[in-house]
C-alpha cells in the first residue's frame, strides 16, 4: 500500500497531495489552516488537527515556507520519530540550514532528503515538475515509486543540501525569465505593438523561454492568480542573496529582482502569482 503523511498544505503541498492522491496513493496530511484540511479532505485525502499523528508514516512530505519552519515542525516531531523512516522536504530553504536538520535527524537514524520541486503549482499537479534531491542513495532509491508518481524527472545531486542549492539556482534563472518577459512585452505596448502578438513572436523566436508559456497570458490578462505567489520568490531571492554571499558569487540582477520585488510586495501585490511581476513595468 502507497501511504504518505504530508505537512505544509499550501499551493505546492496541496498540489502534491492531488497528485498522489490521482497516483493511488493513501495521503494523510496536516496544516494549521483547516481550510486547506478540509480541501484535502474534499479531494480524498485524510486530514488530522494534530501534528504529531503524522509522525508515524514511513514517508513524511514536508512542503512548508522557509527552513526555520521545517526545523520548528522537526523539533516537535522528533519525540514521536523513529529510527528507519524517511522524511522528503521539498520546501526551497537554505542550504546550510538543511544540512544542520540532516545531521539532527542521522542522530536518530533518519534519512532526511532535500527533494525540491522545479515547477509550479499547477505543473506538480500534473505530474510535469521535476525533483532535485540531495541525500543517501539508498534513501533516494527506497523514495523511487514516490518521486516517480510525483514528477516527470528526478535528478540525484548527492549529499543532503544539494537539491536546495540546484532549486535556488533554479529559481534564480526562473524568476529573472519571467521579469525579462514582463519588461518585454510593457516594453512592446509602449512602443505601440500589440502585447498579444508580441507574445506570440517572441515565443516562437530565439528569444523564447518556458516561462511564456506558463506566465506569458497571465501577464497579458492581469490573471494574477497564484500558482506560486510573488511574495513566497521574494523569499527566495533573499536566500539566493545570502547563499551567494557566503560563496562570493556576483548576482547584480538579483539584487535587482529584489528590489522590484520588494516594492512589489510593499504595494500589495505578494499574495498574487509571480506574474504578477509585469506591475511593476506597468505602474512606471
Amino acid at each position: 500500500m502507497k501511504t504518505v503523511g504530508i505537512i505544509g498544505l499550501g499551493l505546492l503541498g496541496t498540489a502534491l497531495a492531488d497528485r498522489l492522491l490521482s497516483r493511488g496513493w493513501f495521503v494523510t496530511g496536516f496544516d494549521v489552516d483547516a481550510d486547506r484540511r478540509d480541501h484535502l479532505i474534499e479531494s480524498g485525502g485524510v486530514a488530522v488537527n494534530v501534528l504529531s499523528e503524522i509522525a508515524s508514516f514511513d514517508f513524511i512530505l514536508l512542503s512548508l515556507p522557509t527552513s526555520q519552519v521545517v526545523a520548528e515542525v522537526v523539533s516537535l516531531l522528533k519525540p514521536e520519530l523513529r529510527s528507519g523512516q524517511t522524511i522528503v522536504d521539498t520546501t526551497t530553504g537554505n542550504p546550510d540550514d538543511v544540512e544542520s536538520i540532516a545531521a539532527e535527524l542521522a542522530e536518530l537514524k533518519i534519512d532526511y532528503l532535500d527533494a525540491t520541486v522545479g515547477g509550479s503549482s499547477q505543473q506538480a499537479r500534473a505530474g510535469e515538475a521535476v525533483i532535485m534531491c540531495g541525500g543517501s542513495e539508498d534513501a533516494v532509491a527506497r523514495c523511487s515509486q514516490l518521486f516517480d508518481d510525483l514528477a516527470v524527472r528526478t535528478f540525484y545531486l548527492g549529499p543532503t543540501g544539494n537539491g536546495s542549492r540546484m532549486k535556488l539556482a533554479v529559481n534564480l534563472v526562473l524568476g529573472l525569465n519571467r521579469a525579462v518577459l514582463a519588461e518585454g512585452l510593457s516594453f512592446a505596448e509602449r512602443l505601440g505593438l500589440d502585447p498579444a502578438i508580441t507574445l506570440e513572436v517572441l515565443k516562437s523566436g530565439p528569444a523564447w523561454s518556458r516561462a511564456m508559456d506558463t506566465k506569458g497570458e497571465k501577464m497579458l490578462q492581469s490573471d494574477f492568480s497564484p500558482q506560486a505567489r510573488l511574495a513566497q520568490h521574494l523569499k527566495d531571492v533573499r536566500v539566493i542573496l545570502e547563499a551567494g554571499k557566503g560563496s562570493h558569487a556576483k548576482l547584480p540582477l538579483s539584487q535587482v529582482h529584489l528590489t522590484l520585488l520588494s516594492e512589489l510586495v510593499e504595494s500589495g501585490h505578494g499574495d498574487g502569482d509571480n506574474s504578477a511581476i509585469i506591475a511593476a513595468f506597468r505602474d512606471a
